[in-house]
């Protein structure tokens, strides 16, 4: 059970020429042809790469820091929880939800996006646990996750998810960690973070972890992590 990341160019050449040109113009047109892949979701730019969810990452990137550590018995995800006021209720704000009794996850970025992606999750965990009287695996549950970030960043008429999630579950496979980008693309770790100061809390994470870690030592870790970021 779970409990609650304008150029000179000199001509070196006789005789020696000076020219001045006006690139103004190209420079301009430049600047039009990446901002219209930056508003495209659907469209590459000429470098191979969709604008839209690099900014996507960028939304993760500004987000809190939240982060994740597979022990060897059991996982633990953590995050900060600052309020925006001392006036704002705690209770009413959480950023680590369970999905089902043994999966849990915590986000980085846009945390209305993050209630319609744990809302599908539910609902997908749901449908496999009615039709197979069992509990979803968390690699299929991260699976159906992933699919749902990936369909968003290649149709019309919508942007992808500005979140990214840890997922943290325990099944036939022991204790398991993934995190789910903006792009669709998932990686099962050890142990992970993101959010804000993320290379700070992954290098100090790479310094601590072992792979014989166990669960109060993760948790130990988790929090050394939070307050060194």
């Amino acid at each position: 059970m779970l409990n609650s990341k304008s150029t000179i160019d000199l001509l070196p050449s006789q005789p020696e020429i000076l020219i001045i040109e006006d690139r103004s113009q190209s420079h301009c047109l430049a600047s039009l042809s990446l901002s219209q892949y930056s508003f495209s979701l659907t469209t590459f730019s000429p470098s191979g790469k969709l604008v839209q969810i690099e900014h996507a990452l960028t939304a993760v990137g500004s987000g809190q820091t939240s982060l994740g550590i597979k022990a060897s018995n059991g996982v633990v995800i953590a995050t900060e929880k600052k309020l925006p006021s001392i006036l704002v209720d705690e209770t009413s704000v959480q950023k680590i939800q369970i999905l089902t009794p043994n999966i849990g996850v915590v986000y980085s970025g846009m945390g209305p996006d993050s209630r319609v992606l744990v809302r599908k999750s539910r609902k997908q965990a749901e449908q496999y646990n009615l039709l197979y009287k069992e509990a979803i695996p968390v690699t299929q549950l991260v699976r159906e996750t992933a699919a749902v970030m990936q369909e968003f960043t290649q149709s019309g008429g919508v942007r992808p998810f500005g979140v990214s999630l840890l997922v943290a579950g325990y099944d036939d496979k022991g204790p398991q960690l993934y995190q789910v980008d903006p792009s669709g693309s998932y990686f099962s770790w050890k142990a992970s973070a993101m959010g804000k100061n993320v290379s700070n809390a992954k290098m100090f994470l790479e310094k601590r972890y072992t792979d014989d870690m166990e669960l109060e030592d993760a948790i130990h870790t988790a929090i050394l992590t939070l307050k060194g970021v």
